[in-house]
């Protein structure tokens, strides 16, 4: 595979504020960016070498946006992967379809994980009322019901407490294929996020916890206070994900544990992950440079951390309090460039580093 030197222009599917931040690192490593999505004054757009505006079903857009860049990668997994066919024609794409149509797909990417012995939630494909129903009797309750596709924070799913619950549950998702998840009744979250290049080498950032509000990341703990040996299986789950899905770039697996000290995957996403964004500051490599890095087909850079970390999410109005923040000489601020603060919207994020061998407080 070729291998794409500082000077020539990676382009990048998506542009919100993954892709903007992949953009500030594309540029630190050398590279031009050209940025292919829906809004011109986007987080990425704004930061972007060259943008496109157009639709992912517009082909001569496509067209011309490959011809202009010399690799391309992603920030949003949910891109059609007839995209991926007309533009992997003409320039390479990293990562490629495969990666994206299993992770676009719970039921999909569930069938993969349990396929590679990766223990999940167990779980049930859901086409209609009468498939729900079966599930619930051979899964039982809680359980949550997903959408199969275009689902994220939280949205796209509903938990189901009772079997009378389920033509409501139902209803809710909007009668469209589903899979149905038993609850997990885990202790914490946890993600793994993992690089590999296109020589199958990886590199792998450490395990951290990850809280919850309203569905959406709240606040991330570099690392995970989990045992030496959960976190060395969850890693060597990730590894195993990231090989035998044959990925080229970065991805974030995200993990139950269990009250037993089990550990369950729960998601895959093929891009740089919100978990992740300590990394700026945390250590030697940021996630974003590490995809830029994979992309780009240079050799991968260490993960290693050299601070510990905690990254709180700012949500909505939470960013009307720059001010305060940036008055902590301790505190590092990122904002998106977003136009307008709304409820659940992210607009930043403020990261706060820890000596080595300190435990990270919020």
């Amino acid at each position: 595979m070729t291998m794409i030197a500082p000077g020539q222009t990676i382009g990048i599917l998506g542009d919100g504020q993954l892709g903007r931040m992949m953009a500030l690192a594309a540029a630190e490593l050398g590279y031009k960016t050209h940025v292919f999505g829906q809004d011109p004054n986007s987080p990425a757009a704004q930061v972007s070498t060259a943008v496109t505006i157009a639709q992912y079903t517009d082909e001569d857009a496509l067209r011309k946006f490959a011809s202009s860049v010399d690799v391309v990668t992603l920030e949003f997994e949910n891109i059609p992967t007839a995209t991926l066919d007309f533009l992997e024609a003409i320039v390479p794409v990293r990562p490629g379809k495969k990666v994206l149509e299993i992770t676009q797909d719970r039921h999909l990417e569930k069938s993969f994980l349990n396929s590679l012995g990766v223990p999940t939630a167990p779980f049930a494909n859901v086409e209609s009322l009468e498939d729900l129903r079966a599930g619930i009797a051979r899964i039982g309750t809680p359980a949550i019901l997903k959408t199969r596709r275009f689902g994220y924070d939280g949205k796209g799913q509903v938990k189901i407490n009772a079997a009378t619950e389920i033509d409501e549950a139902w209803e809710e998702i909007g009668e469209q294929p589903a899979i149905l998840e038993g609850f997990v009744p885990f202790e914490l979250e946890i993600s793994v996020i993992v690089a590999r290049g296109i020589n199958g080498d990886i590199q792998s950032y450490i395990p951290v916890e990850n809280k919850h509000k309203n569905h959406i990341l709240d606040i991330t703990l570099a690392p995970a206070d989990i045992l030496i040996s959960i976190s060395e299986h969850a890693v060597k789950l990730a590894h195993k994900i990231a090989d035998q899905i044959d990925l080229v770039g970065l991805m974030a697996v995200e993990m139950f544990v269990t009250r037993d000290d089990d550990v369950l995957v729960n998601e895959l996403a093929p891009r740089p992950h919100n978990s992740g964004h300590w990394t700026i500051e945390g250590c030697t490599a940021s996630q974003f440079k590490q995809s830029i890095r994979a992309a780009a087909g240079l050799p991968l850079a260490s993960a290693e951390r050299h601070s510990n970390a905690v990254m709180r999410n700012l949500i909505g109005d939470d960013i009307n309090h720059w001010n305060d923040i940036l008055c902590h000489p301790e505190m590092s601020l990122h904002l998106y460039g977003k136009a307008e603060a709304r409820e659940g919207r992210k607009m930043g994020h403020v990261t706060r580093l820890f000596p080595l061998g300190t435990a990270p407080k919020v």
